[in-house]
């Protein structure tokens, strides 16, 4: 393994356990998106509606556990289960008016706190930071044939 390789490892290591984007400095506000939540209303956000196995599939993730997940967006109103738009038998959940609210604005933190974070770096740097990020999530989805849409 490279020293550069290492470097990553690290570096992507330590941008796991950052959840100040989300939480904004430190106080979790009132409301906020959990984790899960913000990633599983962005999927159904650029892909729509979806049932339990296809987001297994997409997440690689078992039905208990998003059953769970989805299950607590439920609760908060923030999605909700309807029948499947192209006539199956499995009930799809789909974004509430109140789940694209609670995405905007959360998804709006985030990149608030991400321009405080990258405030004095040049654009064509966030830009380079940008496509580099993309190129690597696109390589991991790749490996996992596991592509995520973008909008």
């Amino acid at each position: 393994m490279s020293e550069a390789t290492r470097e990553v490892e690290y570096e992507q290591m330590l941008l796991g356990r950052h959840s100040f984007l989300h939480q904004r400095a430190g106080r979790r506000r009132h409301g906020a998106l959990e984790r899960s939540a913000y990633i599983l209303l962005s999927r159904l956000e650029v892909q729509g509606p979806m049932s339990i196995g296809e987001l297994s599939d997409a997440f690689g993730l078992d039905a208990s556990t998003l059953n769970r997940q989805t299950a607590a967006m439920l609760r908060a109103g923030l999605a909700e289960r309807v029948p499947d738009p192209e006539g199956g038998m499995a009930r799809k959940f789909r974004m509430t008016e109140a789940g694209v609210d609670a995405l905007r604005e959360e998804r709006e933190g985030v990149v608030a706190s991400l321009e405080r974070v990258m405030a004095d770096w040049p654009e064509e740097d966030i830009a380079a930071f940008a496509a580099y990020l993309r190129r690597f999530n696109t390589g991991i989805e790749r490996l996992s044939a596991r592509p995520w849409p973008r909008p």
